[in-house]
């Protein structure tokens, strides 16, 4: 039986103020959902994080009901099942990201849908991650913290406006691919599979962990690895925040948030 910990902390709304965290983690049999809802930037739609959670218990059904189906397979009757039970049609629906691992004797499974990445250690690290939402254009809001604009109201309507664009371009080809209200997009999901005997260790993370590696540079995956099993999963999380807690205007790390939902997941096998 694989030991699994995981480690979670609520960052920020846009406007600095605290709420409940929007990542999601589940853990079923020989499986683990880590999801990450979008904030939301309309008023009239439910929060990220609800619909992630809400898609997560879908998922989870399905996972503990019939393991042997494909995850793709999965994933796009969870989508519908929350599209059809909201009446969320595309471009007017919440969003959220997913990552699944899933195991059994032989094969240990990945599938990641946007920025929440799988590194499997096997034992180098495999990374397992969708790219294609860093190659959208992200607006002028990081020029302005870049310039020193801080997180005050301008950030927060530049933030807006720059996810307008972003949404413009989600769930079809040259945009990005993400869980919200087009069932199709599950089998965009990047995939992976290893031998069972193969992986020692998975970890699961959300981009509020994944920046540590691929924004700040504060250590590798190696690195993320040996912090767990030295200290915990939340040390990882605490030197993220520590970082930005460094860089309180977003200067040197230009994000939406001074600090991003953090979620992560390590499975040892």
């Amino acid at each position: 039986m694989p030991k699994i910990a995981v480690a979670e902390a609520a960052g920020v709304g846009l406007g600095g103020e605290e709420r409940p965290s929007e990542d999601v983690v589940l853990v079923v049999p020989e499986a683990v959902l880590l999801l990450d809802g979008a904030t939301s930037m309309r008023d009239d739609l439910p929060s990220g994080g609800h619909y992630a959670g809400e898609l997560a218990a879908q998922l989870a059904a399905r996972l503990t009901a019939a393991p042997e189906l494909d995850l793709a397979d999965l994933l796009a009757g969870a989508i519908r099942s929350v599209a059809r039970g909201n009446g969320y049609t595309p471009g007017d629906s919440p969003s959220s990201t997913v990552a699944i691992v899933r195991w059994d004797a032989d094969v240990v499974e990945a599938l990641v849908l946007a920025d929440s990445p799988i590194v499997a250690f096997v034992p180098e690290p495999d990374v397992v991650e969708d790219r294609r939402l860093r190659h959208v254009p992200r607006g002028s809001y990081r020029d302005r913290l870049r310039g020193g604009g801080g997180y005050s109201a301008d950030h927060v309507a530049a933030v807006r406006a720059s996810a307008r664009k972003t949404s413009a371009l989600r769930n079809q080809e040259g945009g990005y691919w993400v869980a919200e209200a087009v069932p199709a997009a599950a089998r965009q999901a990047i995939r992976r599979s290893w031998p069972r005997e193969a992986v020692r260790s998975v970890v699961m993370a959300s981009d509020g962990v994944s920046c540590g590696v691929d924004d700040y540079g504060l250590f590798g995956w190696p690195e993320v690895l040996d912090l767990i099993n030295e200290a915990g999963p939340m040390s990882v999380l605490d030197a993220v925040r520590d970082a930005e807690l460094g860089d309180p205007q977003g200067t040197r790390w230009p994000r939406p948030k001074l600090h991003d939902d953090q979620a992560l997941v390590a499975i040892t096998f």
